[in-house]
């Protein structure tokens, strides 16, 4: 009674802590175009249409994602409404089940410090933390994978050859499930990772084909029945598309969304601080390690550099592409500083100085978008940003407290004095990873809100006056999900006279070059369409605007924002 009262207490103490971390203020921000409000957008039409098999956009097939994270969303969204903060809160959750699940496997591989140890670097780095705020796909899709490879590390290292395997069964599950969450490169990272430990640690992985057919067999049944289901229903059209998108991101830069190479290893080492300064060091061998914590070093590392080299190559670069290494970041950022506190390990002088300076530059970084309000005038008036939207969004009248800088004031100075002292005493180290969650949570909660405003403030209060109104709404010349989920777009919103124009263009068009967003706007733009139609455009078009769609009403310019619209029956 007394062990399970100790580790009732750990887990109750984790989840307290991160509920009061993950939860607060998920609301208190606008979604951000596009990743948050694709997916929220999503789980609004689910609702709206009734169809939870089908994922929509624009209340027409979406085969970018599957649904099971969209699911997420609408059982949050049938509870607390359709809201940002619905839409945040699978990940808040996950982000507590996550701590917890750290501290179940940290304790079983090492020891109950370790876990707390990993536990604490996972929630006080940076980006690991803005994601349970965040409603994105990710720390759902990187927690199943994870699930996966850690029943897997356990599978082949007691790897019998009588026996059924429960590791087998739940490292299918949870691979199925993260399939199920954004598609097959989970197989690829899980595949590739297995393949290389397999090669690296020698293990025989068909001593027994019951449990490599247990794992197939339950991985077919979780990960592939959706796409089985919608197949049946006569959606292949469907599974063609996902298919196709996801080739495409490896061949091409998609959305804008282009880098250089080496890109996410600088996002690693700033986004996941402070975990990434200590887990350079993990890479030297320890002597005093057992058998089995070898082992599953050497599992962390390999998923580590997978994930990485993956999307080294892929030419997309999009940040949270390499999220699913901050599970063996952190990892191996405790296994350090476990070394520090009972091997008294200590950094190198070049690692001691890259932390330094790595609090130096979040310590700028936090102090200048805190003083952001009294630089706006400077930047206005010097011309140094060329883009007039942008030039224009800086005017938006945001309210500041105007002491936001004092949380990069108290960044640096706590984070100096804690991380130059860790080799005194452990209580140091809590303090230093206290000092980095503290200050990430303060910008959350304080600089979020004002920062927000600037980058689509004005877009979203034109949509949100609109929802009311029996009108089209859409961006022109630049893309936004924000359109219809702050517009609150209806699905008979989509109106016969515009189906049956669109449906008519299709008939014509090559199937290969035809488009429903791109027919749809030209109705709005050039027919004789039913009902007004509003239209948001950043003021850097405004001249091509007006040269190409004379029939548009200028309204009002914002933020950086031009909005119009065109009345019924004027083509």
């Amino acid at each position: 009674m007394q062990i399970y009262g100790k580790y009732f207490n750990a887990y109750g103490l984790i989840t307290l802590v991160a509920t009061l971390l993950f939860i607060p203020f998920l609301g208190s921000v606008h979604l951000f175009d596009w990743d948050e409000i694709n997916f929220a957008e999503c789980a609004r039409e689910m609702i709206l249409t009734g169809d939870y098999s089908r994922v929509q956009i624009n209340f027409q097939p979406f085969w970018e994602k599957p649904p099971l994270f969209i699911w997420l969303q609408v059982l949050c969204m049938k509870i607390f409404g359709i809201n940002e903060f619905a839409a945040r809160l699978p990940n808040a959750l996950c982000g507590i089940i996550t701590l917890n699940t750290l501290y179940y496997f940290g304790k079983k591989y090492i020891s109950q410090s370790f876990a707390l140890l990993w536990v604490m670097c996972y929630a006080s780095s940076f980006l690991p933390f803005l994601y349970f705020k965040s409603g994105i796909i990710d720390p759902w899709f990187n927690f199943f994978i994870f699930l996966s490879i850690c029943f897997l590390i356990q599978w082949f290292y007691n790897f019998s050859t009588g026996k059924m395997n429960l590791n087998a069964l739940y490292a299918g599950l949870f691979a199925g499930l993260a399939v199920l969450t954004k598609g097959p490169v989970a197989i690829l990272i899980i595949g590739l990772t297995f393949l290389i430990s397999w090669i690296r640690l020698k293990f025989n992985p068909f001593k027994n084909w019951k449990n490599i057919l247990l794992f197939t067999i339950v991985f077919l049944l979780s990960g592939l029945s959706w796409f089985i289901f919608e197949i049946i229903n006569g959606n292949l059209f469907i599974i063609r598309e996902f298919i196709d998108y996801q080739v495409r991101l490896f061949n091409t830069h998609d959305s804008g969304h282009e880098g250089f190479r080496l890109y996410h290893f600088v996002i690693l080492l700033l986004g996941c601080f402070p975990a990434s300064i200590f887990f350079i060091a993990s890479h030297k061998k320890n002597i005093s390690d057992s058998p089995f914590q070898v082992y599953v070093k050497v599992w962390m590392l390999i998923l580590f550099w997978v994930v990485l080299l993956i999307f080294t190559i892929v030419n997309t670069k999009i940040v949270h592409y390499s999220s699913m290494c901050y599970f063996p970041v952190t990892y191996l950022a405790a296994y350090t500083l476990h070394d520090i506190i009972y091997s008294k390990k200590k950094l190198s002088k070049i690692l001691y100085i890259l932390g330094i300076v790595l609090i130096s530059v979040w310590s700028l970084a936090f102090i200048l978008v805190g003083l952001f309000n009294h630089f706006i005038p400077t930047i206005i008036k010097s011309n140094i940003i060329q883009d007039a939207a942008v030039n224009e969004a800086l005017k938006m009248p945001v309210p500041w407290y105007g002491f936001e800088w004092v949380i990069g004031v108290f960044f640096l100075i706590a984070s100096l004095y804690f991380f130059t002292r860790i080799y005194q005493n452990k209580k140091y180290i809590v303090a230093f990873f206290a000092t980095s969650l503290l200050s990430v949570w303060l910008l959350v909660a304080v600089i979020a809100p004002k920062v927000e405003p600037y980058s689509q403030g004005a877009a979203v209060a034109f949509y949100q006056s609109l929802q009311e109104k029996d009108c089209y709404v859409e961006s022109l010349r630049f893309k936004s999900y924000a359109t219809y989920f702050y517009s609150a777009k209806k699905p008979d919103c989509n109106t016969p006279a515009m189906l049956n124009y669109i449906k008519e263009r299709e008939k014509q068009s090559n199937p290969n070059d035809f488009s429903f967003n791109t027919t749809c706007m030209h109705w709005l733009l050039n027919e004789a369409i039913d009902k007004p139609a509003y239209f948001a455009a950043k003021i850097n078009e405004a001249e091509g605007i007006k040269q190409a769609h004379p029939n548009l009403k200028e309204l009002y310019q914002k933020g950086g924002f031009i909005f119009y619209v065109r009345l019924p029956n004027k083509p």
